[in-house]
Formats: C-alpha cells, structure tokens, sequence
C-alpha cells in the first residue's frame, strides 16, 4: 500500500546541510498554519515550543507531510522519559516484559524505567474533515518512528498522558494503550490527565 503522509523530523528544516532547510523564522511562519480549537494546548505547544525544545533536546517534534502537496496535517512530539508504573496495575504478561527493562521497587512494589513518552499528538483542523489525517494512522506513524528508535536503542516502553475524557481514553484502548495511573497538573489550571502505556 502507498503511504499517504510522512513524518519529518523538525531538525531537518532547521539543518543547513538538509534539502529540506528553511531556517528557524520560516519554520515558525509556516507552523502558524496549524491550527487544533479541538486541543489549545497542542497547538501553543507547536507554535510555541516545539523548535526550542528541539533544539535543546527536550523533545523532537515530527511534522507529519501529506505526501501529494507536503502539506502539514499533523505532528507530534517524543520525548525519553523515566516513568513509575504500579505492579498492581498492570497484567502479570505486561509485568513479565516491563521488567526486563526496569528496576523493581519491592517495598512499594512498582516499577522504575526509561519509556518513550508520546508528548503531543495533534491533527491539523484547518482542513476539512476529508483531507485532516485520520486520527489511528498519526498514531501510528508516531509508533513507527518510535519503532525505529527502538532498533537501535532497545527499549519496550510507550506511554502518553491525555485528558480525562471518555473519547479518547476509547481510541487510545482501541490501539492497544492500557491505563495505569493518572496526576493532577500543577499551576493556575489544575486538572486529571490520565496516563496509559503500551508495551512494543
């Protein structure tokens, strides 16, 4: 089957030896495109943040291409993080896998390990609804990339955090994200994000 999109890592606009370059103000011009009222938050952070956090290498943002035009449909954003995970929250065959790559805490039974944190994840609503990217197939293609990371760094570990919301908690269920804790965000706008992970 053809692929419709690609993913782009934001570096290669901003890389003078790359075909791809464009230089840092007309990147952020060209972002300003996008636009997500579904989720503000996705898009202040790409419009905002991506480029720095790239840059600094908190994150790498990839741009998602339709392959016809090159035009942005989506994006997203990963990060190596540590995450905690409960052993009582998680089926004992997961537990098999995740400690293979985790340090066990016996005390307080949980478990400590690098994963791979999908830190954004948006489609771009300035399309219509035929031409926006399916929402499975961003996914997707995020997980194909990390995929690729996983070849040469090892690693089983995927995990996001999102809204408490019953929609998208069921679409992250529907491609394989399980449940396992959920925080309270700090700061003016205190909220629940629940978080899931998926073993690869």
């Amino acid at each position: 089957m053809v692929k419709q999109h690609r993913a782009v890592n934001i570096r290669d606009f901003l890389e003078k030896n790359k075909a791809t370059f464009m230089g840092e103000q007309k990147l952020h011009e060209w972002l300003q495109s996008f636009s997500c009222p579904p989720n503000p938050d996705v898009e202040r952070f790409l419009k905002r943040n991506a480029v720095e956090f790239t840059k600094k290498d908190q994150s790498v943002t990839y741009l998602v291409l339709r392959n016809t035009d090159a035009e942005l449909v989506g994006y997203f954003s990963l990060a190596l993080k540590p995450v905690t995970i409960r052993a009582d929250r998680i089926s004992k065959s997961m537990a098999r896998k995740i400690a293979r790559v985790s340090a066990l805490n016996e005390e307080n039974e949980t478990y400590t390990a690098s994963a791979y944190l999908i830190a954004q994840l948006g489609k771009n609503f300035a399309f219509s609804e035929e031409q926006r990217i399916d929402g499975t197939e961003l996914l997707e293609i995020a997980l194909d990339t990390i995929s690729r990371a996983k070849y040469f760094l090892g690693g089983v570990i995927v995990f996001l955090e999102c809204e408490d919301n019953e929609a998208l908690m069921n679409f992250y269920a529907r491609n394989g994200f399980k449940y396992f804790d959920s925080r309270i965000t700090s700061g003016d706008d205190c909220h629940k994000l629940n978080q899931l992970l998926k073993v690869v």
